[in-house]
């Protein structure tokens, strides 16, 4: 990477001071600071118990990127949020729902492999954001999340949310399958950004080519699909790289849909997840992310 050291900090600064002063004339000045002020990190329980992994020694030293992972309340209908399921019963506010697949083993290895790939200083721990936290989304100008045919967002997160992007934020979705998933999906998607439409990403697009000059793009499963001899669940056997653009131009949200790319983070250091299929999650979310900073 050729970014300059200091371009990440002047980056994240200037897009979080914008968003806290785009919110509009506070009541006071103590207020909007302490709506603005980022939420202490914490660690919430993992909907997967193998995924309750031991704290970096480093985890609270200074960074320049942070991984976000945003939380939301589950789908009734949701695979993993019925309740007979995973996590069904549980408070979402408090983890082992739906939002918390994959974490926070995922994203420790991607933030680990952001550091080696790149010059971004990355954090070695993620940020669980709850968009119902005042202003603390606005601080994260990157933003991630899976199992998408689970969420179910209020009124009020998708106005959030949908602000969060028009101001220059960007959200990566990843792990949704088939037409039932997608559809469970749209019910919040679709309250965030009902005028907008959601495209499949031109191989053309910049984003494909941030820092790895990715042209070839094949399904990326999850280590649950291998173990049953297949790479997808119901009808979701053809993958999709989708977007949602702003008005110049910009993406947005990007969606691995008919993927799991979280799966190719959370098992790059297991010699029985296939080394390709980390490779390709990994460059195009580095692509991502490279991309949410410069756009």
């Amino acid at each position: 990477m050729g970014f300059p050291k200091g371009f990440w900090i002047v980056a994240l600064s200037t897009l979080a001071v914008f968003g806290w002063a785009a919110s509009g004339a506070p009541d006071d000045a103590a207020s909007a600071r302490e709506r603005a002020k980022p939420r202490p990190f914490r660690v919430y329980r993992s909907l997967e118990a193998y995924d309750d992994v031991e704290l970096p020694a480093d985890f609270a030293a200074p960074s320049e990127w942070v991984q976000a992972r945003l939380m939301y309340p589950p789908h009734p209908g949701g695979r993993f949020s019925r309740p007979r399921g995973f996590g069904g019963g549980r408070d979402w506010r408090e983890g082992g729902t739906s939002w918390s697949q994959d974490y926070p083993r995922a994203d420790r290895h991607f933030a680990s492999a952001l550091r080696r790939l790149t010059r971004i200083e990355a954090r070695s721990v993620e940020q669980p954001v709850n968009p119902d936290d005042g202003d603390d989304i606005f601080n994260y100008p990157w933003l991630v999340a899976g199992e998408m045919g689970d969420w179910l967002l209020t009124t009020t997160q998708a106005a959030t949310l949908r602000e969060y992007l028009l101001r220059g934020g960007f959200l990566m979705l990843d792990d949704f399958w088939g037409t039932r998933e997608w559809n469970r999906f749209m019910d919040s998607m679709a309250v965030v950004f009902p005028d907008r439409p959601i495209v499949e990403i031109d191989e053309k697009d910049p984003i494909f080519r941030m820092v790895y000059e990715v042209k070839e793009r094949y399904q990326i499963p999850g280590q649950w699909a291998l173990r049953q001899g297949t790479t997808f669940r119901e009808d979701g056997a053809v993958p999709h790289w989708r977007g949602i653009y702003d008005d110049k131009g910009r993406i947005m949200v990007v969606m691995a849909f008919n993927n799991d790319v979280g799966d190719s983070w959370e098992w790059a250091d297991d010699a029985r997840y296939p080394e390709k299929y980390s490779a390709l999650g990994i460059r195009l979310t580095v692509n991502d992310v490279v991309y949410a900073m410069t756009h």
